[in-house]
């Protein structure tokens, strides 16, 4: 009896927060490949937003049937209306998808897939990581300098580390709006 209301409790379960959503997801994308450089990136997204669409989907589909049924409807598994709306949804998302190619291995001809960025350039990540550095290390060399005695050889070296520190966060930042600029 405990092993069926576990199954009953593991599939209802990947119904509600999983299924649903995913077959709309890959039908909306049908780009996005789990494998290749971008494999892991992609899959987190897809488990995200299958997540979050199947909940919306979820209280959607209650939403609707509580509305259109006179009286309610129960959402257990001796009335499985829920359960039904919800699964074709997934089967109209998963013929869409597989229409679109979304379940093959190499995206259909015509579907643009998503590209790779170029090795070892993640965009405006490791600019944003140093400026955060740089920003982290200016704080750190102004509350030293103020526990630091005045007109002593360790002042200087920290005003004159504090001002390369603030002039490379200059230079990047300049670098960070011609990027944007482009």
């Amino acid at each position: 009896m405990w092993v069926t209301n576990a199954v009953e409790a593991v599939l209802g379960f990947v119904l509600l927060f999983f299924l649903p959503g995913y077959a709309v997801t890959r039908a909306l994308f049908p780009e996005w490949r789990l494998i290749g450089p971008l494999a892991l990136r992609r899959a987190v997204e897809v488990v995200t937003l299958s997540f979050v669409l199947s909940i919306v989907l979820t209280v959607l589909a209650g939403y609707l049937l509580l509305s259109v049924a006179p009286g309610g409807f129960q959402a257990d598994w001796s009335q499985p209306v829920l359960e039904a709306a919800l699964a074709a949804i997934a089967l109209v998302a998963f013929l869409v998808g597989w229409g679109e190619g979304a379940y093959r291995r190499t995206p259909r001809a015509g579907v643009i897939p998503s590209p790779a960025p170029p090795e070892g350039e993640e965009g405006a990540w490791p600019l944003a990581r140093e400026l955060d550095r740089l920003a982290a290390e200016e704080r750190r060399l102004r509350r030293a300098l103020k526990s630091t005695p005045r007109a002593s050889p360790e002042e200087k070296d920290l005003r004159r580390r504090l001002q390369e520190v603030m002039a490379q966060e200059e230079t990047l930042g300049r670098e960070r709006e011609r990027e944007y600029a482009q």
